[in-house]
């Protein structure tokens, strides 16, 4: 029995911990994980923290937009005072440099750049790609680092900066309508100009033949979130590349004949 795919513990297993905290990344290190998935937005001073919202309300103690606030009043919350059956300690948002240190020479990271959103309007936080690429270079991370979004055209920026990373293209039937004729043939056309080796698909829009089709196009395939050990063995056979879960702890029973 062997494990082929990429085993990724989604916000550091956020069923199991605090999502996004350094006791998840903690715990998912405990656990069968190749890497660890994580989003980065931006403080108001320019610091890249770890947070999956756009405002705190959900996982914190604090309100408000992620861009409103500067690092030291979002390092003051506590990041699991949500946590669902509650959480024996606070837990800090971390910043994107304790996530890295952390996992250095462990597991690779797989980093979600998210977009900025106030009074509705969303956009593209100033020099975040610079600020991720500056850490990753920084505590020696390129070669173990899978830069992912939502938001395409900040790819090719990654690319541009730091041409050795690898990048992937996140997919929602938002950004994608697979029922459309030809409609993997139009995603990849619309993907291969960006220059990503991964396209990572909502799991609802798997179908069977997608893994040796994109394997032919070139790209890697990843799915998220599959949250049951049931789909968790199910895609692992049907040979997609990567296998992202709120419930790593699943892993140790998932495996490829």
């Amino acid at each position: 029995m062997t494990t082929s795919f990429l085993r990724v513990a989604h916000r550091g297993g956020a069923r199991l911990a605090p999502e996004n905290t350094l006791a998840a990344f903690r715990n998912a290190l405990t656990l069968p994980v190749d890497a660890i998935e994580m989003d980065v937005h931006m403080s108001r001073d320019g610091s890249p923290v770890v947070i999956h919202d756009n405002t705190l309300e959900r996982v914190t103690n604090g309100e408000g937009n992620i861009l409103d606030l500067d690092l030291a009043s979002l390092r003051s919350l506590n990041a699991a005072a949500h946590f669902p059956g509650g959480w024996p300690a606070a837990e800090q948002i971390p910043i994107l440099r304790e996530v890295l240190d952390l996992s250095q020479k462990r597991v690779q990271v797989l980093i979600e750049i998210k977009t900025s959103r106030r009074d509705g309007t969303e956009g593209r936080y100033p020099n975040i790609a610079e600020a991720v690429v500056n850490e990753l270079r920084a505590t020696g991370m390129l070669e173990l680092a899978i830069i992912i979004s939502f938001d395409w055209q900040v790819l090719p920026l990654v690319k541009s900066l730091e041409p050795t990373l690898t990048t992937g293209a996140l997919v929602s039937d938002s950004l994608w309508n697979p029922q459309e004729e030809h409609a993997l043939d139009t995603l990849t056309e619309q993907i291969k100009p960006l220059g990503c080796e991964w396209i990572s698909l909502d799991h609802k829009l798997f179908t069977p033949d997608m893994p040796a089709l994109l394997h032919e196009q070139g790209f890697q395939l990843g799915l998220w979130t599959v949250n049951t050990l049931e789909q968790l063995q199910y895609f692992a056979a049907a040979g997609v590349n990567s296998l992202t879960t709120d419930r790593p702890d699943f892993f140790s029973r998932v495996w490829v004949d």
